[in-house]
């Protein structure tokens, strides 16, 4: 039989999905915090920790909800921004946290394949975190060169695989959601463009201005106001379905594109120990919030699209990009220190 490259993902993928369904996993923890709750909860102000700084897009949606919580709760609920490690610094604390009111505002890559990445990070994301509940989420835009030709998505997409190996892709950084979702997408469209790393997604789409580079997976908020401009071009949205972040752009899938599509997100989470009871209680009060005609729309405003679900969805999505991205980062031998 012979091996391929896409093979060889799907299987890696695989392996990494099956060691999540073992007993006593956070998903399982997940089911057992819906299962009721607790009126006596909370005692205290909460903490929600947020590990990149004020006015980036974590942030941004932590404080969407910070006030409404507040009013279900009837606590203080305060956003305290520590940033470092690609918010891993912030995901260590909140794994070791006991005081049962500290809970994070974590990104998709805290809470998957973070320890993939790096296994010397102080916190196993499969062990360490009961998840609460999605707050919002948002699909990546592939950007490609002002100049590039073609005028549909699938000719743009032509004009990428025409690169070759001369082509550049940036991305904010080695093991970013930006770098993995590259080279899955690479994997399932015959792209063979090379990786160049920058210090952030300005840097990035800094560097497709100045034609350094000639594509890349950027979010909405940040790609939209190039494409409109006619600086940059866009070949679709990574989620299954158009996004009302970027309404005007189709998805990848509609360029041929299969078994790549992929989102950003932010999610609460909690230390394992916390009480399943709080953990409920917690969820049901996130669901409420983004339920709000208001939060939706101030989350809309901020990139994120609201995504109301139970702690176990929540978890079931942790399991699935953990094993999308894990295959990749099997495949690709893929390492970082932060």
């Amino acid at each position: 039989m012979k091996i391929t490259k896409r093979r060889l993902l799907e299987s890696g993928a695989a392996a990494v999905a099956a060691s999540l369904f073992a007993p006593g996993s956070w998903a399982q923890r997940a089911g057992t915090a819906a299962a009721g709750g607790d009126a006596a909860w909370p005692s205290k102000p909460v903490r929600i920790l947020v590990g990149f700084p004020a006015g980036a897009s974590p942030d941004l949606a932590a404080r969407a909800i910070a006030e409404p919580l507040s009013k279900i709760l009837r606590q203080p609920v305060t956003v305290e921004n520590k940033p470092g490690a690609s918010g891993n610094l912030v995901a260590d604390q909140v794994a070791k946290a006991t005081d049962d009111h500290t809970i994070g505002a974590l990104i998709n890559g805290n809470l998957t394949i973070a320890r993939l990445l790096n296994p010397k990070l102080g916190f196993d994301p499969e062990k360490d975190f009961a998840p609460v509940g999605m707050i919002g989420t948002a699909p990546l835009v592939l950007a490609v060169s002002g100049n590039a030709t073609g005028k549909t998505s699938a000719e743009q997409l032509l004009w990428v695989r025409n690169l070759g190996s001369g082509g550049k892709y940036g991305t904010p950084g080695v093991g970013t959601v930006g770098h993995l979702g590259m080279e899955l997408l690479k994997s399932r469209a015959a792209i063979t463009a090379q990786h160049k790393p920058y210090t952030g997604n300005p840097q990035v789409i800094a560097g497709l201005l100045a034609g350094e580079i000639q594509l890349a997976l950027l979010p909405p908020g940040l790609a939209m106001p190039h494409v409109k401009s006619g600086k940059l071009k866009a070949i679709g949205v990574t989620s299954p379905e158009r996004s009302p972040l970027a309404s005007e752009l189709p998805t990848i899938r509609d360029a041929d594109v299969r078994g790549a599509d992929l989102e950003i997100w932010t999610a609460l989470a909690a230390p394992a120990g916390m009480k399943p009871a709080a953990i409920a209680r917690l969820n049901a009060a996130l669901a409420e919030v983004l339920g709000s005609p208001e939060v939706s729309q101030a989350l809309l405003k901020t990139g994120w699209q609201a995504q109301p679900g139970a702690p176990d969805a929540l978890a079931k999505r942790m399991r699935a990009d953990t094993a999308r991205l894990g295959g990749v980062i099997i495949m690709k031998g893929i390492h970082s220190e932060s």
